[in-house]
């Protein structure tokens, strides 16, 4: 019955239907919240502007790892105010560590991972119950798997904590080495440098084609407009193109730790004494 009552009481701050509906509701839908919100809107009694339509710009990232994946996750809320309520939190790891123990890239797709279940619930439903338990929409706006090859390790950084594994900006490499414990300051660098410089590939060969060309046609007709000579256009572009590389792409931006030298050069100067070959990365940034 307690439950019966609670289940009334979260039905209720959802919906905005009153005690009676939500009761009716509950006990033709077997108890299940999803589905009593099914309910009361083909009844037309849920209110149309309920919480799941509203806008969420705040919320955390999440990062989770064991010795065969890694894990990242973006759970948005409408406000900072509840991003940092340790009830959120609670949930963005509860949430976290069920994507860990699926331990499964074939539910990478949200729809996918939030139709299934643990303890009996889908996830879906337990975004349903945080609703109400916070008075805000929360959903899951991202999340990324990436599986441990042989002889990799995972190196992470978090920007903004909330808690260790919990920030505002979150950073997962992923790199083939021979030592780990000496790989790990520089692993985490790597990972500073990715939060600071925000790179959308590792090499020129990871970028998106169009992104390529879309920038490239931008470039050529700023220089054109220039009224350069036909024959030094193409210098021209090369260099500009050279730049975007090297601003965009992890192995050709300046290392923020010495910016006389590229990530490249310091991944190799770091590789005479230990390997250390970048496998690939992850960034979210919150609400990006």
């Amino acid at each position: 019955m307690s439950n019966l009552i609670d289940n009334i009481k979260n039905l209720r701050k959802i919906t905005g239907a009153g005690f009676l509906d939500c009761k009716k509701a509950l006990e033709e839908s077997d108890n299940k919240i999803e589905k009593s919100i099914v309910f009361l809107r083909k009844k037309g009694l849920a209110k149309a502007s309920n919480k799941s339509s509203r806008e969420t710009k705040e919320g955390a990232i999440g990062v989770y790892m064991n010795n065969s994946i890694a894990i990242m996750l973006e759970v948005n809320t409408e406000t900072d105010f509840a991003a940092k309520n340790s009830i959120f939190l609670d949930f963005v790891d509860q949430i976290g560590q069920y994507a860990l123990s699926v331990n499964n890239t074939s539910i990478l797709k949200l729809d996918k991972f939030l139709n299934h279940s643990f303890d009996g619930k889908k996830i879906s439903e337990y975004f349903t119950e945080i609703i109400a338990k916070i008075g805000e929409n929360i959903v899951l706006k991202r999340l990324s798997f990436i599986n441990k090859s042989l002889d990799s390790e995972f190196f992470s950084y978090i920007h903004n904590p909330y808690r260790s594994n919990i920030g505002r900006i979150c950073v997962i490499l992923q790199a083939e080495v021979n030592n780990k414990e000496d790989a790990k300051q520089f692993g985490k660098n790597l990972c500073m440098h990715i939060a600071a410089s925000k790179p959308l590939a590792l090499d020129i060969d990871k970028l998106d084609i169009s992104l390529v060309e879309k920038e490239k046609d931008i470039q050529l007709a700023t220089i054109k407009s220039s009224g350069k000579a036909d024959n030094i256009i193409q210098k021209i572009l090369e260099g500009k193109m050279n730049k975007f590389f090297s601003e965009v792409t992890l192995l050709n931006q300046p290392y923020i730790f010495d910016t006389d030298k590229n990530v490249r050069v310091a991944v190799s100067e770091f590789s005479s004494n230990n390997l250390f070959n970048i496998i690939n990365f992850e960034l979210f940034v919150l609400a990006s």
